[in-house]
């Protein structure tokens, strides 16, 4: 009976090159299978865009063409036949990589993949790799913090309704919206109308060549932001003030702009 090969879920990106672990590289290195997905709407892998300036054989990578339809019983089977597809190749002995975007078991297709494989290979061989959320890279590119002292902070796909959203807003001091799609225009109408806009931050296709970046969504067009990959960070608040400038000044630096503070006045 042939050993099974290992199986690797690895998180690259989201957007900008380099944004992945190096223990993860090395296993991409050893992989003889690469399996990186692809947006049916799209013609290239994001996930693959991901993953330049590293040296890969492109013999073995293999896109799967993925369309998210809300049909739940559609998407188990194409989970189902993609694992027996992968199984496939461990039972071969082969080692395999599969590519997601962003952190492999957050919100992210792997998890139905991973579940779908245990199934088939009980003892499967297999290694998850952490990748960068893209909240974590939305909030990176925009200087924006996730949370700070006891702040808390909510992280959900969209709501199908403005009031479930305004709930959630009400009772947490940030809220992470993922998910977001075709709601984007209601969404930012209710930041607006609880006066809100100027706090909350808006990121898509991070480190892409089409990067949608703002820091204050009064006046984002929803019409143009609409699309995948997009996150919005919501701060319910303005941003507490946590420092004092006087108090950071060295003594020197201290006298002398309290100096050129006289001379002004």
């Amino acid at each position: 009976m042939s050993l099974l090969g290992t199986f690797w879920g690895i998180g690259v990106g989201p957007g900008p090159a380099g944004y992945i672990p190096l223990a993860a590289v090395e296993a991409l290195q050893q992989a003889d299978i690469i399996y990186a997905p692809r947006a049916r709407t799209s013609e290239t892998s994001v996930a693959l865009q991901c993953l330049t300036g590293i040296a890969i054989n492109q013999d073995r990578i293999r896109e799967i063409e993925f369309t998210m339809d809300p049909d739940r019983t559609m998407l188990s089977d194409h989970y189902a036949q993609l694992a027996e597809t992968i199984a496939v190749d461990l039972r071969a002995g082969r080692n395999v990589a599969y590519l997601t975007i962003g952190d492999s078991l957050t919100y992210s297709t792997y998890g139905y993949i991973l579940a779908a494989l245990r199934e088939y290979l009980p003892d499967l061989p297999q290694r998850t790799f952490p990748g960068i959320t893209s909240y974590a890279a939305a909030a990176a590119a925009m200087g924006w913090p996730l949370g700070e002292g006891k702040e808390r902070t909510l992280i959900l796909p969209c709501p199908e309704d403005a009031a479930a959203l305004r709930h959630d807003i009400e009772s947490h001091d940030i809220v992470v919206l993922m998910k977001i799609g075709a709601r984007l225009p209601w969404v930012l109408a209710l930041l607006r109308e609880m006066g809100i806009a100027e706090h909350c931050a808006f990121a898509r296709r991070i480190g892409l060549a089409d990067e949608m970046l703002a820091d204050d969504v009064s006046d984002l067009c929803a019409t143009s932001a609409m699309g995948y990959l997009a996150t919005l960070l919501i701060r319910k608040t303005p941003r507490e003030r946590r420092h004092s400038h006087q108090a950071i000044l060295p003594d020197a630096l201290r006298v002398n702009a309290n100096l050129l503070q006289e001379n002004l006045s």
